[in-house]
């Protein structure tokens, strides 16, 4: 097939350009994996056609404590929750379920078996699991898919509302009239002005964010009366890369077939060179050298295209 539309297809594909089932193409089914592994890897990390800009919503959560031995129900919202053993506390913000209890602003962590009690209901349980949310944890966990994240938009439920006091609002009050009789010019300069004074006052939550560690942090003041509460939403807008299983196109782009290709070539010279010398049947010797060095020169010569015709070019920071 010379549209690969599945990882199969794409190794059979480059097996073809080097000559299979003509010529035997001495690699194992594991090192052609690890090479397709390999060839998708870079093709992420330097090629636009990689990546997707895209707006990711994430919701703040509480904590879920999981308990035996009595309803959830019959803890207070907003008591205090003590480990006998561990020393852990924490402050009940709803029940749910029967054995299910949501909690905030955990301190410490609670022991699997140890019992637990309400400061003021006096209600006592068995503590049998404990899943900590992103509002104890101070940070949001992303999937393995996310490679850059750019900023993050807060969508509170505290501030859905228009307050009569906002700038905007009054100038826009103040001015409508005389917007509708003469040119905006003014009103588009003043909007500016104040969009200044916001980013030099108030300006963007500063994040933080790893691939490797797949968490996003947000340098804001978590907690009660802080910039986000339980069930607040945030938008993150990241780069995430494209999943070739569910984009099957990905394995027909031609840079990546031809550098898939040549990472086998390597593959098979390094095979290969392990009997450079060695004299077949016929007076053939195998040179798994020139395989090798061939591939080499292949894929330096991909690697210098991609990073001069591929690559996105990097972001200009001012300030």
């Amino acid at each position: 097939m010379s549209s690969p539309s599945s990882r199969q297809n794409l190794i059979d594909y480059c097996l073809r350009s080097l000559g299979h089932p003509v010529i035997e193409i001495n690699v194992d089914d594991d090192q052609l994996e690890d090479r397709v592994d390999e060839a998708i890897q870079f093709y992420r990390d330097f090629h636009y056609d990689a990546v997707e800009a895209v707006y990711l919503k994430e919701q703040i959560t509480a904590s879920t404590l999981q308990i035996v031995g009595v309803n959830a129900g019959s803890f207070s919202i907003g008591e205090k929750i003590t480990g006998a053993s561990s020393g852990a506390t924490t402050f009940v913000h709803a029940a749910f379920a029967a054995n299910k209890v949501y909690v905030k602003n955990t301190a410490e962590t609670f022991t699997v078996g140890e019992t637990i009690t309400g400061a003021s209901s006096g209600t006592s349980a068995v503590v049998s699991s404990m899943t900590l949310g992103n509002f104890d944890n101070k940070y949001v966990t992303l999937n393995d898919s996310v490679l850059s994240v750019v900023r993050t938009l807060p969508l509170s439920s505290r501030s859905n509302s228009i307050s009569f006091f906002d700038a905007k609002y009054q100038l826009l009050l103040n001015n409508i009239q005389s917007l509708t009789n003469t040119d905006i010019q003014y009103f588009t300069m003043l909007k500016m002005h104040i969009n200044l004074i916001n980013d030099l006052m108030t300006g963007q939550k500063p994040v933080r964010f790893n691939r490797h560690m797949n968490r996003l942090y947000i340098d804001l003041t978590w907690g009660d009366g802080g910039d986000l509460a339980i069930g607040d939403y945030i938008i993150i807008e990241a780069y995430r890369s494209l999943d070739p299983d569910t984009y099957t196109d990905v394995y027909n782009d031609g840079f990546l077939k031809r550098y898939t290709t040549a990472l086998i070539k390597r593959q098979w010279g390094v095979n290969l060179k392990k009997f450079e010398g060695v004299q077949l049947p016929g007076g053939v010797t195998m040179n798994g050298q020139k395989i090798f060095d061939e591939a080499m020169e292949e894929i330096t010569e991909l690697r210098a295209e991609v990073k001069s015709t591929y690559e996105l070019p990097v972001d200009f920071f001012t300030g």
